[in-house]
């Protein structure tokens, strides 16, 4: 079998809104493409609009969501249909077979029953080709190409046999309401007719009747101009047929997955390999290319075009833990690439981004960018240019203030008079401070980096200003106000407020760079494990008081044993590493491995919570691989003890057993898998 083969794209999306199984999308893609299709079944449930149970069809979504909690951007859908154009969902899907459906990486194909039509759909970077079959239909074949109720303009060029033009779709709006996703289609047949159909008061969809019940439609997009459109369309479409694409595809797919060679079970390959794809879907490219190679963006909120790379749909929050890391041994080649989109992003806003889509939304607490560029600095993997760049970026944004705006970090100056960030000032309090400690950490490892002593102390020292909400007492971190005083009336299984998506067991050891000082603060290693053992045993009680209602990660820890260990969440993701941080390595194993075991596989309900731009796919890597990074900007990773046989990294120009470098050790290092130092 081809390591593709053992890719289930559809890992994840058995969810629903109250209860996340992975809440993903079986998106068929390039590896951080520009655009990615997914099949719609039913978009009566909004961003949920694609379940594994359904039988239903109502097109193809070309789609940007990031996650349905974000919602989408730039959508569009297609949909072959017959004899006239049928517009509202509710009246135009056709039923399917799903044992029958292909969703693979690489391609799509369903037999509409409705419409006795086959359609197949493989991808580009920023397009797709389909190919429809309707040679058993008696009725007049018609490719619809339906909009969302956004400002949105077609144009059929019949001569030309092309459809082209803009759409305005969005979910979430911070950026401009006019922000145009250009599209342009070309047909392989003439177009005989054409039919309309308003929706709603702002858009018209368009049904193109053709000559030809089989034919073939190339399509891509641009964020810059229908003219750049045309251009992505030619230089990664034209003469070109079907089957050649899905050869180009697969074979990016294949490359990409081949990098790490396991030994396992069957079950565990096709997790294993299943939860590779997820990995390397996000971060989405954000910019194109001009005739002659020079990179463009257009930036969200002006609309203005800037020359450049960029990268979007990215939760810093969630993907500095493990996806960065895990692309350092993967793809360390796209590192100083995907870093320099982000910085290019600073550049043109004058603050570093926290959560983009294709803007900065202001998502979770913190920046924690400063991670990704510190896990990359400290790794040798970003160019000297952009490591001077991101170190001036984290500076300045540091210092940033917002003035009201939602994005940067969050009461600056309170953080560096109290060193923390006060309850009665902003929500989140807690989980704000630890993250601007560790933030300030990687600052310290930028600046050491750049030779800048000065800075690289500073920062090192303020790395420690979570000490400053310990409470020894109750052995957790708690919440300040502007005077000095703890929070009254605390309760430790209490959510929100002043935690983020967590409450106190979730948040209270969020120190990545000081595990140690973390553990003193408790009296020691015995005193901090007595804490871990404590965690794992409490029962998975929590109280609603910080919420309005109760958020699905409540329900999702409550679901399973693992005490107040919540492992469908980030900030509970490092937990079953603690003991292997002590040198308890075989405690670590051994909970890691039921949490493999029991909540994790390559099905449609396949992870414990929301997978969230590979985060949770790449925790399960680094958890089958047998270490995992702890601390991103540093080097080292923790052992916790390989799930798999054995596991080989190759790479165009390094071949390395892991499963050996990480055999008998605590740690290992970064530069010791890769080149034995």
């Amino acid at each position: 079998m081809k390591y593709i083969d053992f890719v289930n794209i559809k890992q994840g999306t058995d969810s629903v809104r109250r209860f996340s199984r992975g809440n993903t999308l079986p998106l068929v893609c390039m590896p951080n493409a520009l655009n990615m299709f997914a099949p719609q079944t039913d978009t009566s449930r909004g961003p949920w609009y694609y379940h594994p149970k359904d039988r239903s069809f109502e097109g193809v979504r070309l789609t940007h969501q990031p996650s349905p909690w974000a919602g989408d951007f730039s959508y569009l859908c297609f949909l072959p249909e017959a004899g006239k154009l049928v517009v509202d969902p509710a009246l135009r899907w056709s039923g399917f077979r799903p044992e029958n459906a292909v969703l693979k990486p690489h391609e799509m194909e369903f037999d509409l029953l409705r419409y006795k039509t086959n359609f197949k759909l493989t991808p580009t970077d920023s397009g797709a080709m389909m190919q429809i079959d309707a040679s058993k239909c008696a009725e007049k074949p018609l490719f619809a190409v339906i909009p969302f109720n956004y400002q949105t303009e077609i144009c059929v060029d019949t001569q030309n046999r092309a459809v082209y033009g803009y759409t305005c779709s969005y979910t979430e709006a911070p950026f401009r309401d006019d922000f145009k996703m250009y599209f342009v289609l070309n047909f392989d047949c003439d177009i005989d007719g054409t039919e309309t159909q308003r929706i709603g008061d702002k858009a018209e969809a368009v049904g193109v009747f053709l000559t030809e019940k089989k034919y073939t439609v190339r399509m891509a997009t641009s964020f810059i101009s229908v003219e750049q459109a045309k251009l992505n369309l030619k230089r990664e479409l034209e003469n070109k047929t079907f089957n050649e694409l899905v050869s180009i595809a697969e074979n990016t797919w294949e490359s990409l997955l081949s990098r790490l060679q396991i030994e396992a079970d069957e079950k565990t390959k096709r997790t294993f390999y299943s939860c590779m794809y997820r990995s390397f879907v996000f971060p989405n490219k954000f910019y194109e290319l001009a005739e002659d190679g020079t990179p463009y963006h257009v930036l969200p909120e002006t609309g203005e075009i800037k020359k450049g790379v960029a990268y979007t749909n990215n939760g810093f929050w969630d993907t500095y833990r493990t996806v960065y890391p895990l692309y350092s041994i993967v793809r360390p080649e796209i590192l100083d690439k995907i870093i320099e989109g982000y910085l290019n992003t600073y550049d043109d806003v004058g603050v570093l981004p926290r959560w983009l889509t294709p803007s900065e939304v202001n998502y979770m607490p913190g920046t924690l960018v400063e991670g990704v560029f510190a896990d990359a600095a400290v790794k040798g993997l970003l160019s000297e240019k952009n490591l001077r760049r991101a170190f001036r970026a984290c500076v300045e944004n540091s210092n940033w203030i917002s003035q009201g705006r939602k994005v940067g970090r969050k009461c600056v100056n309170e953080y560096k008079t109290l060193g923390y960030v006060p309850y009665d000032k902003c929500n989140e309090s807690v989980n704000e401070t630890l993250d601007c400690a560790y933030g300030d950490f990687c600052i310290s490892v930028l600046a050491e980096k750049c030779g800048d002593t000065q800075t690289q102390n500073a920062f090192l020292a303020s790395s420690q200003n979570y000490k400053n909400l310990f409470d020894k007492e109750s052995g957790f971190m708690r919440a300040k106000d502007s005077e000095g005083n703890f929070r009254p009336n605390f309760n430790c299984l209490d959510w929100g407020r002043d935690y983020t998506e967590g409450g106190a067991w979730q948040n209270s050891f969020a120190v990545p760079h000081d595990y140690v000082g973390l553990a003193n603060l408790y009296g020691g290693k015995a005193e901090f494990l007595a804490k871990m053992d404590e965690l794992f045993a409490t029962p998975p009680d929590y109280a609603v008081d910080g919420y309005p209602l109760e958020i699905h990660e409540m329900t999702e820890m409550a679901a399973v044993d693992f005490g107040q260990c919540a492992i469908s969440n980030q900030p509970s993701f490092h937990l079953p590493f603690m003991y292997a941080e002590f040198d308890e390595q075989a405690k670590t194993h051994a909970i890691v491995k039921k949490i493999t075991d029991e909540l994790f596989s390559y099905e449609d309900g396949g992870y414990p919570g929301d997978e969230d731009n590979g985060t949770m796919a790449a925790w399960y890597i680094f958890a089958a691989l047998g270490f995992y990074p702890t601390c991103p900007g540093k080097t080292d990773f923790v052992v916790s003890g390989a799930l798999v046989q054995n596991a080989k990294l190759v790479l165009d120009n390094i071949e390395v057993d892991l499963t050996e470098k990480i055999q008998g050790k605590q740690r290992v290092d970064y530069f010791e898998l890769f080149y034995g130092e």
